[in-house]
């Protein structure tokens, strides 16, 4: 069972960045596709980016593309979200994702196990 425990959140001014992690325990970490999701009050959780288990393959929203870079170390059984040029529209509470299958997906059904989230607050 895999437990994923994320860091990194915080207050930034826009225009500003900041880098997540993710922190994975159990086994198999590299044969899972992560994700990264986010979601404010009274709305659905949305889709930010997911990285595949083996390739690297990476796919992210339209509102977050050229400004957020996901990537993975499998040997730290790690991923992070890089964070850049934020813009207030950003401020939510970040979820990490392990995936049940290697290939990535944008849905949250895909995705098997979640961690606790971190707040990512951008002031404008």
């Amino acid at each position: 069972q895999v437990q994923l425990v994320e860091s990194g959140g915080g207050l930034v001014q826009a225009g500003g960045s900041l880098r997540l992690s993710c922190a994975a325990s159990g086994r198999a970490f590299s044969s899972y596709a992560m994700g990264w999701f986010r979601q404010t009050p009274g709305k659905e959780r949305e889709f930010v980016a997911a990285i595949s288990s083996r390739d690297g393959s990476t796919s992210y929203s339209d509102s977050v593309k050229n400004r957020f870079t996901i990537s993975r170390d499998n040997a730290k059984n790690t991923v992070y979200l890089q964070l850049n040029t934020l813009k207030p529209e950003d401020t939510a509470v970040y979820y990490c994702a392990a995936g049940y299958y290697g290939s990535l997906s944008a849905f949250p059904s895909m995705y098997k196990t979640w961690g606790q989230g971190t707040q990512v607050t951008v002031s404008s």
